[in-house]
């Protein structure tokens, strides 16, 4: 398989595991950074190969083939992201932008000898799950993302679920990091905004940030 089919199938499946489920040819290409175009003929050939559900103005759909080759590339990208961070002490930005080449160039033996190395973790540092060699994720219902946190709850941060520069700069600098604590001050549903406080500091976060960090329930009010 291909890169840049790798890819394409991988993205689809990260898009079809958001909240609004975006799979539209045209977010694909966006974050592909290739043409609306160069998308539909892609979907197209995946489709021949079984690999995808492609009918014109719907969204995308992975058959259980191209969800297994998209989970493939996953698991070897998440299990290079904690040998890298373990080995090198990589920090977050770094690990993925290293893996993101390393994914498609490792073999099934090879990923297996790393998970093995590495006392086979069920997560990646960034707290993303790391799926088994057939495919399988484990789910974990004690995670919530915090623009679903309660207000008035204190939580646990779990994951981070970016790839940007950016955003874990942001998050560093005001301690939003794996096993940091927080408290939810208020929900602002009609703007979309969460405001939470962290080392007594209060932060006001949009729905961006919130849908892309997970967190664990603590203790009641």
């Amino acid at each position: 398989m291909t890169v840049s089919t790798e890819n394409f199938l991988k993205t689809v499946y990260k898009l079809s595991r958001q909240p609004n489920n975006d799979t539209r040819l045209g977010t694909i290409a966006r974050l592909l950074n290739i043409t609306n175009a160069a998308a539909t003929d892609m979907a197209r050939k995946l489709a021949v190969k079984e690999l995808v559900d492609y009918t014109k103005y719907k969204p995308l759909t992975l058959t259980t083939s191209g969800t297994q080759l998209a989970l493939n590339v996953i698991r070897k990208h998440r299990l290079w992201e904690a040998f890298l961070h373990k080995t090198f002490n990589l920090n977050l930005h770094e690990i993925h932008r290293e893996a993101e080449h390393l994914e498609h160039l490792t073999s099934d033996f090879l990923a297996e000898k790393i998970e093995k190395y590495l006392g086979y973790p069920t997560t990646d540092p960034h707290g993303d799950p790391i799926p088994a060699l057939n495919g399988e994720r484990k789910a974990d219902n004690s995670q919530v993302l915090l623009s679903m946190a309660t207000a008035g709850y204190t939580y646990e941060v779990s994951r981070l679920s970016s790839s940007e520069k950016d955003f874990f700069e942001f998050c560093n600098a005001n301690h939003l990091i794996i096993g940091s604590t927080l408290k939810v001050e208020k929900q602002y549903d009609s703007n979309k905004m969460t405001e939470i406080k962290i080392d007594q500091n209060k932060i006001l976060l949009n729905k961006e940030f919130t849908d892309i960090i997970y967190v664990r329930q603590l203790e009641n009010r």
